[in-house]
């Protein structure tokens, strides 16, 4: 049956098994990973000309790289979908006045709108990833706790029916399999070294704890994700993260937290003072200097 005929049989016949992906919650989603991706990239990248060691900071600027590169592919995605929508359907995704503008112009918007121009209420990055670096021990146990989240969600992205999230899905994990095994020594590395060394590495896991949670969590949108077989199955992945961090933990010599509470919200435009910050530093150009190029 040709394409077009397929989707006008759907629209017709709610009740078909056949499904068509709903768009919203798609670009919801691809802006998700996209979020997460530059939120934490712009995080690493405080550290450029700051790292302990050259050899580091050249490690964590080229680790900030990847990820604000998986966001740009990621945001030129959300772009093309967001602007496909209906006129009546854009007008409500942003609350953001300059996007809100642009579509009352008519005009599409590209990755560095999505980047520059939406409020923080706007974003969907988990919270974990907007948490200062504090110091080293900070960084590597954030690093650490996505990077691991990372490996086992990209392998199971990398079998999304939808081809372009499989596409980045799969180039991601060659980038990320560097960052864990780059993370995963650091915490053996901190945990296992001078008296200071541990106990700065065992105060950031416990005080980042809180925010891992979040990873696990389905929102809505992940919920019709799944079900459309293009999302991921985040209570699966969820296991592995476990049975892969722990032994990580022992050879470290530090203690798993064993607080159940956590924090969550970021998904659905709820954040800590912390992405403001962030926000004030990565879009000052473009909102100072609106269409600026250069």
């Amino acid at each position: 049956m040709d394409k077009s005929l397929n989707i006008a049989f759907m629209e017709s016949n709610p009740n078909s098994q056949l499904q068509i992906p709903n768009s919203i919650n798609l670009l919801d989603y691809t802006l998700q990973l996209a979020d997460d991706a530059l939120v934490v990239g712009h995080r690493i990248s405080e550290w450029c000309g700051h790292g302990p060691v050259l050899e580091q900071d050249i490690a964590l600027t080229n680790t900030s790289l990847d990820h604000l590169g998986r966001a740009r592919s990621l945001y030129q995605y959300a772009a093309e979908q967001f602007n496909k929508l209906p006129i009546a359907d854009r007008s409500n995704v942003f609350s953001s006045v300059a996007l809100q503008n642009m579509v009352k112009a008519g005009a599409n918007v590209d990755e560095d709108d999505l980047a520059f121009l939406r409020d923080g209420w706007d974003f969907k990055n988990v919270l974990l990833l907007e948490q200062p670096n504090i110091d080293w021990a900070y960084t590597i146990a954030r690093s650490f706790f996505y990077d691991a989240f990372n490996y086992f969600f990209f392998t199971e992205l990398s079998k999304s029916k939808d081809e372009t999230l499989s596409a980045i899905a799969e180039k991601s994990l060659k980038e990320v399999t560097y960052h864990l095994r780059w993370s995963n020594e650091w915490v053996i590395r901190l945990g296992d070294g001078t008296e200071e060394s541990h106990a700065r590495i065992q105060k950031a896991i416990d005080e980042l704890w809180m925010y891992t949670g979040e990873f696990f969590v389905p929102n809505e949108t992940d919920k019709a994700m799944l079900q459309q077989g293009i999302g991921v199955d985040l209570d699966a992945i969820k296991e592995k993260w476990m049975a892969y961090i722990k032994p990580v933990f022992l050879a470290a010599s530090i203690n798993i937290p064993t607080g159940t509470w956590m924090q969550e919200g970021g998904k659905e435009g709820h954040h800590t003072e912390q992405l403001g910050y962030i926000l004030a530093e990565l879009q000052f150009m473009q909102r100072a200097y609106p269409g600026m190029e250069w």
